[in-house]
């Protein structure tokens, strides 16, 4: 049986980059699920939504109905969520997006994941994966030869910093 992965934000550069890198070196079927907002570009994803393997859904992360209904269709064996608002600036202008995208977004995916697994069987529970991805807005500017880890501290001068990790802890749940 051949896994399907949803994949979060994938119109946005890096979720589209890491679709192609996925099409490329699995015969994974893909869920792209995303809201299209001024990260979410179909240009990026044009040629890849061409692909049998591809299946695209507008969506918003935060609407629980559309998550459970796209996870009941779709029986994910993974989720990336790359869905996210970035930019500091904006976050300065109005933070209500990224609460609503990033905190309630990911915990959203969260429990409709962890109520999909609960309805799967036992092979299904342990094989799941959900990766949480976040960005240096999060974690600050890595050091030329540093890299980031579990236990690296957040940059917590931004809201962006605060409220990007919001989904993170929760992850390590599921």
């Amino acid at each position: 049986m051949i896994d399907t992965l949803l994949i979060t934000g994938g119109a946005g550069f890096i979720g589209a980059n890491f679709v192609r890198h996925v099409l490329a070196r699995s015969d994974a079927r893909l869920v792209i699920i995303d809201k299209l907002t001024y990260a979410g570009n179909p240009a990026n994803i044009d040629d890849v939504l061409k692909n049998p393997r591809v299946r695209f859904v507008k969506a918003d992360i935060a609407d629980r109905d559309a998550m459970i209904s796209i996870f009941d269709e779709n029986k994910p064996a993974s989720v990336v969520n790359f869905a996210a608002e970035s930019h500091v600036d904006r976050s300065i202008d109005d933070p209500s997006p990224f609460i609503e995208t990033n905190i309630v977004g990911a915990f959203t995916l969260l429990e409709v994941s962890r109520g999909y697994l609960a309805k799967s069987d036992e092979n299904a529970r342990r094989d799941f994966r959900f990766l949480h991805v976040s960005t240096d807005e999060v974690y600050g500017s890595l050091p030329r030869t540093g890299v980031f880890r579990d236990d690296t501290l957040l940059a917590k001068l931004s809201l962006r910093g605060v409220e990007g990790f919001g989904g993170s802890p929760g992850s390590r749940l599921v």
